[in-house]
């Protein structure tokens, strides 16, 4: 296995030129959110990825976590490793100084995060939950749970946990069955909940549980589910730890990978009922939960592009070293390494271009909240929250998607290497694999894209990003270059086809949703290619400007011209076979019987 390096240079490209960091640092309490400190946050970040988390995630993939009585422990040296990310202050990057937060915009906030990701996807699920809860909590939270709970959280001395689904529901969180009965002024709660990922450990003093229960008499369904914060210890008035919780684990499940990543079942009010604090308003929990959910879909996108870097950067070096046959063409018939066969070649440029457009994408939406929720004009806030609301169930799925494809491709490079345990591909393959499961399946991604994000305001935020696609085409006719050329065809013809596929969604999904949804992940795969090919397109497009200009470092510019070029002929190409699989791919499925056809 190869250690990890953060890809500094392609982080700053994509923060700087693509994400647009000037756009941020103009917003209010931004300004000094320079290019030179972020340099510095991504310098230090890479450090602590490639210095302290990477070398314990081998290690900790092979012991696991343990359960004991009641008691999880994480690996080796992991509890000294969560200690350092604390000290260092990173769980508290994205917040409000108010709660102890540093403040900085989402969009450095997530390129921190893919460091972690990268380095130790199981680590990095910690912060990540412990994060959007936090954010929930000071969304949606009194100003008692604010007080009482932010400070910690922020800080991450105390940890989050998001528990959903039971074994009756799975992602039908209308069949939740957890009680919460009123009881003073905080509610008894009792229930089972499963697949808690952190929701016991021991890296933490406290584990802040978000919970979904149902009050008495509440309506069916979703509309009648409520939200609780549910400590793991009470808090005393000082602010100090008190009673135990009516709020245990009752045991850790066996997993295909992020072994070193505690997934709980949870059992509340055994005994008599565990306490917990209702968060917004009663009977509309799941509303409020979307928040939470919302930024780990991100999250969980992102932590597809930190595998797929992680494994990219595996199979790269290993094909650099591997020395094997001659070349094909060649008159030497020593063997070379195996980075010059041409095979070799389509596989790493495969799991390249696919790496930086997702990364692309995932900082771009990330840059795009940030304006949304702190621009002064409030319609650029609306036209900028409206594309990270439809673009975030494909950030979820499309890039969660690419982590899997790279992980396996991964494999591939390392031939038979590569199926042994001890290269450490596997352990990215099997780590990347729950991420097209968490937070809602893929396919239910697919679903929220073509129902609630485009047939339900009638194409409107699809009909104004694909315009922007367009805007781009306009620009690429204006640099000079052979790839610029070919890749503005092959964009042009891309959003064409969305946006005929977007008509037909809207034509048909009134009086045939079945018929939509059957398909609508071959239209979320399209809507992703789109989006980023749009981004490598701007990046080609920028790159040759510097490069015309003599500016920057003329391998990186020339590298990431070649990865855009090849993502375009490869990728955009694509969109055609979608936009047919999406309008009639499923039409089969309308002659099935459930009972028969199986």
């Amino acid at each position: 296995m190869t250690s990890y390096a953060a890809p500094l240079a392609d982080m700053r490209f994509v923060i700087n030129e693509l994400a647009e960091l000037s756009s941020v640092t103009a917003l209010p309490d931004c300004a000094e959110v320079t290019p030179d400190l972020v340099d510095a946050i991504l310098e230090e970040a890479g450090r602590f990825g490639a210095e302290v988390l990477a070398p314990l995630n081998a290690a900790g993939d092979r012991q696991g976590c343990t359960f004991e009585n009641g008691v999880v422990r994480t690996p080796d040296g992991v509890i000294e490793a969560y200690g350092q990310f604390v000290e260092g202050g990173w769980n508290s990057v994205p917040f409000d100084p108010e709660y102890g937060g540093q403040g900085l915009p989402a969009l450095i906030s997530t390129a921190v995060a893919e460091v972690w990701t990268a380095a130790n996807m199981a680590f990095g699920l910690c912060p990540m939950l412990t994060q959007a809860a936090a954010e929930l909590l000071h969304a949606q939270g009194s100003e008692w749970i604010k007080a009482t709970y932010l400070p910690k959280m922020v800080s991450g001395e105390w940890t989050g946990s998001m528990n959903l689904t039971e074994p009756q529901a799975g992602s039908d969180l209308g069949r939740v069955r957890a009680k919460a009965v009123p009881d003073g002024e905080h509610y008894r709660i009792s229930g089972q909940k499963i697949f808690i990922t952190y929701g016991e450990h021991d890296l933490a003093d406290n584990i802040i549980h978000m919970v979904l229960a149902r009050i008495p008499d509440a309506p069916p369904g979703v509309r009648g589910i409520s939200l609780f914060v549910v400590p793991k210890f009470l808090v005393n008035d000082d602010g100090g730890l008190g009673a135990r919780n009516d709020a245990r684990c009752v045991s850790i499940e066996h997993k295909l990978g992020i072994n070193a990543s505690p997934t709980a079942v949870m059992s509340f009010g055994d005994d008599d009922g565990a306490i917990g604090y209702l968060v917004g308003e009663e009977n509309r929990g799941l509303e409020h939960m979307f928040l939470m959910m919302n930024n780990a879909r991100l999250a969980v996108g992102l932590e597809g592009v930190g595998i797929a870097d992680r494994a990219y950067q595996q199979a790269r070096d290993y094909a650099m070293e591997r020395v094997q046959s001659a070349l094909i063409g060649g008159d030497d018939p020593s063997p070379v390494t195996i980075v010059h066969h041409p095979d070799v070649q389509r596989m790493l440029m495969t799991m390249k271009c696919q790496t930086e457009a997702a990364r692309a994408l995932a900082y771009y939406v990330a840059a795009s909240l940030d304006i949304a929720r702190r621009h002064q004009d409030p319609e650029i806030c609306r036209d900028r929250q409206g594309l990270a609301d439809l673009l975030t169930p494909v950030v979820k799925a499309w890039c969660s998607d690419i982590g899997i494809e790279v992980a396996n491709i991964g494999i591939q490079v390392h031939g038979g290497m590569g199926y042994i345990e001890e290269s450490g591909a596997p352990q990215h393959l099997r780590d990347a694999r729950i991420a097209s499961i968490y937070e809602g399946t893929n396919g239910i991604q697919a679903i929220d894209l073509v129902g609630r994000k485009v047939a339900r305001d009638n194409g409107a935020a699809a009909t104004a990003f694909i315009a922007k696609v367009r805007q781009l085409d306009h620009d690429l006719g204006e640099v000079e270059g052979e790839d610029v050329a070919a890749i503005r065809v092959h964009l042009r013809r891309a959003a064409k086809d969305l946006a005929e596929a977007s008509d037909w969604l809207l034509e048909t999904f009134a009086g045939n949703p079945r018929r939509v949804t059957a398909g609508a992940a071959h239209y979320l795969r399209l809507t992703g290619i789109v989006a980023g090919g749009w981004l490598m397109a701007k990046a080609a497009m920028i790159a040759e400007r510097h490069l015309a200009a003599g500016d920057g470092d003329p391998a990186f510019l020339r590298a990431k011209l070649i990865s855009a070029r090849y993502f375009a002929d490869n990728f955009l190409t694509q969109s055609g076979a979608l936009k047919v699989m999406f309008k009639e791919g499923a039409a089969a499925l309308e002659e099935l019987d459930p009972e028969r056809s199986f």
